[in-house]
C-alpha cells in the first residue's frame, strides 16, 4: 500500500524545507514510502547513503513522537545537534547527561514539544519508560545500527535483544531497522527477532566505488604504516590495530614523525577517549589509531583512509570499518596488512569467545570468507560484494585490478577439487576435501569410504596449505560456495559445474601473500572548481570549523563538504541564492546564511 498523496507531497516539502535537498538519494525513497504507509522496514544501505534521513523524513511527516534507538552517546548527540541546526525539535536521554537534564527533556517530550527522541536500548526497554510511551502519540520507532540486534552481526550487543518486545508493546507503530552491515544470515536474524518476519526488506547496493581496496602481505608493519601515512600527510585517517598495546605503540610511532596521531581503545579513561574522539571529529588532518572500540556512528565525511595493521574479525567487520572512509564521495583508501600470525590470533579469539559451539563454528567460516577475500586472484571488490550477494564487473579500483598478479593455470587442480567436492556429497569442509585430495589416511576419510574414490590422492603433489589456498581462491572466484549458515561444507556452483564439464579455466595465485606494496593515491580536489573556487572552499572550511567549535558540534553538522563545494561553485551573494545551495534548509538559511555570505563576499572583494 503506497502512502497517501498528502504524505507524498509532505515528504518532498520536508526534504527541501528542513534538510535543503532537492531529491532523495538512491534507495532512500522506497524506505520512506513504506514507513509513511505504515509498514515496518529493514533497510541495509551502505555507509554514507543517508540512512538517518529514511526515518527522519517520515518522523516529521507523520507528526507525533518518533523514538530512535541508538547504541552510542556520541552518535545520539551528533544526530540531535544536526537536527536542531536544521530546526527540528530533537532530544536525547542517556546516561551521559545529568539526571536533571534528562528529567527536563522528558517533560518536554511528555508535553508534545519534541518530535524525535534518541535513547539507548537499555533505557527504552524499562517497564516504566514503555508504559510512559504508551500514553504518548508515538508514530514511529527507528532502530539505528540494527546489526547490534543479531548475534551474527559484527557488533552484537545483548541489551539490543530485548527490542524484540517492541512489536507487542506498540502493535500499531511501524518499526524501522537500519544498518550498513548485514549479510543474508544477519538480515534474516534481525527480521526474525525484531519483526517476527513481517517487514519490508530493502537492500541497497553495498558498493562504495570511491574507496580503493588494497591488501598486502605483512612484513615490517611499522615501516609500512609510516610509509603509508607519510603518503597521506595532512589527511584525516583511521588506523586499526588488534590490541591496545599495539594501538599505543602505533600512535607513538606516528607522533614521533610529526603526525597528529591519537590513540583510542577501551583501556583508556572515558575523558581521554572523548577528548581524542572530539579532536578527530572537529579537526582536519588528525589520525585516530584505534582498536575496534572506535568507529560505530562516527560520521566524519573527510576520512581519506582506513589502514588495518592486522586482519579484521570478518568481512562484515571489515566492510563496516572501511566504510568510515570517503563518506563525502571523494576518493579514499582502504589498506590492509595481512599475515599468517593474524590468522592464528583470530582463530584463538574465536575459540576463547564465551559462546556455544555453533557460534564458534560460524565465526570460523566467516573468517574463512575473509581469508578468501585477501587471497582473491581476481577483482577484490567483486569478492567482497559477492559475499553480500551483490555481483559487479571488475572495478578497476583495487590492487588486483590495477596491478594484476601473476597467476598460474590451476584448471586441472580446480577440476580435481571440484570432483572431490561432488563425489563426497558437497557437504564436507575444506579440511576433509584436502585430506581426500592428498590421500591422507584419516579415520574420517576411511569411515566415509572416501579412500576408495577416484580422486583420493589425486592432489598429493601439492601441500596442505597450498590446497587450502586453492580452495579459498575457488570460493573467492565463485567456483565453490561455502555454506556459512550450515556446517561449512563446500559445494559446487553452476560455474564450478561448467569447469568440471571441461568449459572454461581457473587461474590462481600460487603465492597469494607476496604482493608488492603500491603507493596510494592522494585524494583529488573537487574537479568542478577553478582556482578561485578552491581558495574560497578552503576559507569556507575554516569558517565551518570555527562555527563548529563555537557550538561544540562536529564540522559536518554545520554543512557537509558537498554543501561547501556547491557554495564555492555557485558563490551566492544573497539569501535567495544561498537557499539554492545543496543542504540549505529553512533553519540553516536563517541561522547560517549571514556568516557564509559574508565570507563569500569578502573573498570576492579581496579577489
Amino acid at each position: 500500500m503506497p502512502p497517501p498523496d498528502s504524505a507524498t507531497a509532505d515528504k518532498y516539502s520536508v526534504l527541501k524545507q528542513v534538510f535543503g535537498f532537492d531529491s532523495f538519494r538512491p534507495g532512500q525513497e522506497p524506505v520512506v514510502d513504506a514507513l509513511l504507509a505504515g509498514r515496518s522496514v529493514l533497510a541495509v544501505m551502505p555507509t554514507g547513503s543517508g540512512k538517518s534521513l529514511c526515518f527522519q523524513v517520515p518522523a516529521l511527516v507523520l507528526g507525533g513522537l518518533t523514538v530512535v534507538v541508538s547504541p552510542l552517546v556520541a552518535l545520539m548527540e551528533d544526530q540531535v545537534a544536526a537536527l536542531r541546526l536544521a530546526g527540528v525539535a530533537a532530544e536525547a536521554i542517556h546516561s551521559g547527561r545529568e539526571r536533571a537534564d534528562n528529567v527536563a527533556t522528558w517533560r518536554r517530550v511528555a508535553a508534545g514539544q519534541t518530535r524525535i527522541l534518541y535513547m539507548a536500548p537499555e533505557r527504552l526497554m524499562t517497564e516504566r519508560m514503555l508504559a510512559a510511551l504508551t500514553r504518548l502519540p508515538l508514530t514511529l520507532i527507528a532502530v539505528d545500527e540494527a546489526h547490534c540486534i543479531s548475534q551474527w552481526g559484527p557488533a552484537f550487543r545483548p541489551e539490543y535483544a530485548d527490542l524484540a518486545r517492541l512489536k507487542e508493546v506498540f502493535p500499531g507503530v511501524p518499526l524501522a531497522a537500519l544498518t550498513a552491515t548485514a549479510d543474508e544470515i544477519t538480515r534474516d536474524d534481525i527480521a526474525a527477532r525484531l519483526f517476527a518476519g513481517a517487514a519490508d526488506i530493502f537492500v541497497a547496493g553495498f558498493d562504495r566505488p570511491n574507496i580503493s581496496l588494497t591488501v598486502e602481505m605483512k612484513r615490517d608493519w611499522k615501516r609500512r604504516l609510516v610509509e603509508f601515512v607519510d603518503e597521506h600527510r595532512e589527511m584525516s585517517g583511521i588506523v586499526y590495530c588488534l590490541s591496545r598495546k599495539k594501538t599505543e605503540e602505533a600512535a607513538a610511532l606516528l607522533a614521533a614523525r610529526g603526525v597528529r596521531a591519537l590513540p583510542y581503545h577501551a583501556g583508556m579513561d572515558k575523558e581521554s577517549r572523548a577528548a581524542n574522539q572530539g579532536a578527530f571529529i572537529t579537526e582536519s588532518g588528525v589520525v585516530m589509531v584505534a582498536t575496534i572500540a572506535f568507529g560505530m556512528g562516527i560520521d566524519k565525511p573527510d576520512v581519506r583512509y582506513v589502514f588495518h595493521t592486522d586482519l579484521p574479525g570478518s568481512l562484515e567487520a571489515y566492510y563496516q570499518e572501511i566504510g568510515r572512509a570517503g563518506r563525502d564521495g571523494e576518493p579514499a583508501e582502504a589498506h590492509m596488512l595481512y599475515g599468517l600470525d593474524d590468522l592464528r590470533m583470530r582463530r584463538v579469539f574465536i575459540e576463547q569467545e564465551d559462546s556455544d559451539d555453533e557460534r564458534r563454528r560460524r565465526e570460523h567460516k566467516r573468517l574463512d570468507a575473509l581469508i578468501a577475500y585477501c587471497e582473491s586472484p581476481t577483482c577484490r571488490r567483486r569478492a567482497l560484494l559477492a559475499y553480500f550477494g551483490e555481483h559487479i564487473a571488475p572495478c578497476g579500483n583495487c590492487d588486483v585490478c590495477r596491478d594484476p598478479v601473476d597467476l598460474a593455470d590451476g584448471t586441472e587442480e580446480a577440476r580435481k577439487a571440484l570432483s572431490a567436492v561432488v563425489r563426497t556429497g558437497q557437504r564436507f569442509g575444506a579440511a576433509h576435501i584436502v585430506d581426500v585430495l592428498r590421500g591422507s589416511d584419516t579415520e574420517k576419510v576411511r569411515a566415509a569410504g572416501h579412500d576408495r574414490l577416484p580422486t583420493y590422492g589425486a592432489g598429493a603433489d601439492h601441500g596442505r596449505e597450498e590446497w587450502r589456498s586453492i580452495l579459498r581462491q575457488m570460493v573467492a572466484t565463485g567456483l565453490l560456495r561455502l555454506d556459512i549458515q550450515g556446517y561449512g561444507g563446500l559445494a559446487s556452483t553452476p560455474e564450478g559445474a561448467a569447469l568440471l564439464r571441461g568449459e572454461g579455466e581457473f587461474r590462481y595465485r600460487p603465492d597469494s601473500l607476496r604482493r608488492p606494496a603500491r603507493k596510494a593515491r592522494a585524494a583529488a580536489p573537487p574537479a568542478d572548481l577553478d582556482a578561485a573556487g578552491a581558495t574560497l572552499l578552503a576559507r569556507l572550511k575554516e569558517l565551518r570549523l570555527r562555527l563548529a567549535q563555537e557550538r561544540g558540534v562536529p564540522a559536518y553538522v554545520i554543512f557537509s563538504d558537498r554543501s561547501l563545494v556547491d557554495m564555492a561553485a555557485r558563490r551566492p551573494r544573497t539569501a535567495e541564492q544561498f537557499a539554492e545551495v545543496h543542504g540549505v534548509g529553512a533553519a540553516k538559511l536563517r541561522d547560517l546564511a549571514e556568516p557564509f555570505l559574508d565570507e563569500i563576499n569578502a573573498v570576492e572583494v579581496e579577489g
